[in-house]
């Protein structure tokens, strides 16, 4: 009898039980109390489950998502919060664990994503160290254990939370430094990290600080001295020494007044530990009042004398009494802050009042840097500055209303393009329901002796591409349109909103914050200005090229 061919012998197969092939997240989280141990290791958890997947035929892995030193107490971690957008996009439908601790240590929010959120997204949800499987029928009785657990996975995390911060107290009230980064003069005794020693690189600047406020000298002429000697600021000079890698926190590379006001009320440099300044409340920071300060005395060696520091005070609390006894007005609203800045250094401009009562923008470079830090001197009134901006606001409403007009003669041509779209999303679709069907009868087919085991992981493979090649341009059509659509909307709306910017209209803070991001001033007749809205329209000036 003749032998019938593989082709067809897959395709009768494909019509007997379907077995449906998982694409599976492997989640892994790593607390940030990690004290070290194997078993909660990113290693040994990934390990663990791809042991359990080596014997699952019908789980193939999509993804890894690990989150590392991430509290189980809150989800918005950045690998879980990309885990659901790729659930939400059907690159998977399974969601791997080694324990629902690894989930999550909030029982509310961790029985929310395991009883609402997967089934209503079609994800299949595995918990191995637990012998959790949502599509195991002999889990039926867990709905009352899952709870549990994840009961005593939240009482675990609080308990641990509190003991952390217990200890951290009494360290403070034994006078043991618990800070991550010593204070700026001092360094980590290499004994003992609980201990400040006095740093021979950076004490003596503290100590000229205090000289200098002790002389009545001001703060901008301390921060000019500082930058002219070419003094490290605090945040740059911790990162010289290794102690500061995140360039968010390294500061702006120069001295500044506010840095000098955290020095000189610091009571650290009298060798007294003073601690517990912030707490946390709703995982946030906040600061603590004073009352709730640990202070220790005489922790370690000072380097100012107690007659000095308070020299120092007097001097400040002199100023701010003559400053508070003068008659001031108030100062107008800025409404341009923090989006001005220099086209000769980089830096803010400064905003003024002058003794006429206007208001003036200009930069103090070589005032509190030095001379020749920059040369553009830029000095202008605020009202010049203002009515430049209108200008340029007005010409970029006439670009963007002439792109908005074009872009609605464009309707017709857009939605040919979407048909287009939609046509070969449903082709594919149909080839990729095929191929899935024909890819779930390959392990029957394997199982039953029809393929070998070469000729099994040959066909998986090649209909696994076939799959997700057409899964992959399905996703891209559709982003490609919704991004479309977003921009078109974004366009129309901004577009609506120049609209409204007449010749008469005064700039205010409403204005300035929905479509200013940045303003350069390169000369008081040069100003540029960076939109809010100046990218992010690549498809629709896409079609409009085309159109």
């Amino acid at each position: 009898m003749a032998r019938k061919s593989r082709k067809n012998q897959v395709s009768e197969v494909s019509q007997l039980t379907q077995v449906k092939v998982w694409r599976a997240a492997l989640y892994i989280r790593l607390s940030v109390e990690f004290n070290g141990k194997r078993g909660d290791s990113l290693e040994t958890q990934r390990q663990i489950m791809e042991a359990y997947i080596a014997l699952c035929p019908d789980i193939e892995i999509a993804g890894v998502y690990t989150d590392n030193g991430t509290t189980g107490r809150t989800f918005e971690r950045p690998a879980f919060q990309q885990m659901l957008s790729d659930v939400e996009a059907g690159k998977i439908n399974c969601i791997v664990v080694k324990d629902l601790s690894r989930l999550g240590r909030n029982t509310i929010d961790t029985g929310f994503y395991i009883e609402k959120y997967f089934p209503l997204h079609g994800v299949r949800f595995i918990s191995v160290n637990d012998q959790f499987d949502s599509e195991d029928s002999e889990n039926s009785g867990s709905h009352l254990i899952v709870p549990l657990k994840n009961m005593i996975n939240e009482a675990y995390a609080a308990d641990i939370s509190r003991k952390v911060r217990s200890q951290l107290r009494q360290a403070m009230q034994e006078g043991r430094f618990v800070g991550s980064r010593p204070p700026y003069g001092y360094l980590k005794d290499p004994q003992n990290c609980h201990k400040l020693v006095v740093n021979p690189d950076t004490a003596p600047v503290v100590q000229q600080i205090f000289k200098w406020a002790a002389d009545g000298v001001s703060k901008s002429r301390i921060v000019l001295n500082l930058n002219e000697k070419g003094i490290l600021s605090p945040g740059y000079y911790l990162a010289s020494i290794g102690l500061i890698t995140n360039t968010k926190l390294m500061g702006s590379g120069v001295w500044q007044t506010r840095t000098l006001d955290v020095i000189l009320i610091d009571e650290v440099y009298l060798g007294d530990m003073v601690q517990g300044k912030t707490k946390t409340i709703g995982h946030r920071q906040v600061v603590a009042d004073p009352s709730e300060w640990v202070v220790v005395r005489g922790t370690h060696e000072p380097l100012v004398s107690r007659e000095l520091f308070a020299q120092v005070q007097a001097s400040r609390e002199r100023m701010a009494e003559r400053y508070t006894r003068t008659t001031k007005e108030p100062y107008s609203i800025n409404i341009l802050k923090g989006r001005v800045f220099c086209g000769g250094c980089g830096k803010n401009l400064h905003r003024q009042r002058h003794h006429m009562g206007y208001y003036i923008y200009h930069c103090i470079s070589n005032e509190r840097i030095g001379e020749n830090s920059c040369t553009a001197n830029i000095y202008m009134r605020e009202s010049e500055l203002f009515n430049l901006i209108l200008t340029i606001i007005q010409k970029k409403t006439e670009a963007v209303l002439g792109e908005s007009l074009r872009l609605k003669q464009c309707k017709s041509k857009i939605a040919a393009q979407k048909a287009r779209a939609d046509t070969e999303i449903a082709e594919l679709r149909r080839k990729t329901e095929k191929n899935r069907e024909l890819l779930a009868g390959l392990y029957e087919s394997f199982v039953k002796g029809v393929l070998t085991k070469t000729e099994y992981f040959e066909l998986k493979e090649d209909y696994s591409n076939k799959i997700s090649g057409a899964v992959e341009r399905v996703q891209l059509l559709q982003a490609q349109q919704s991004e479309l659509e977003r921009q078109m909307e974004d366009l129309t709306g901004i577009a609506d909103n120049l609209a409204a910017v007449g010749v008469d209209t005064e700039l205010n803070a409403q204005l300035v914050d929905k479509l200013i991001r940045r303003i350069t001033v390169n000369s008081p007749e040069d100003v540029s200005i960076d939109f809010t809205f100046d990218s992010g329209f690549e498809r629709v000036r896409e079609v409009l090229e085309n159109g």
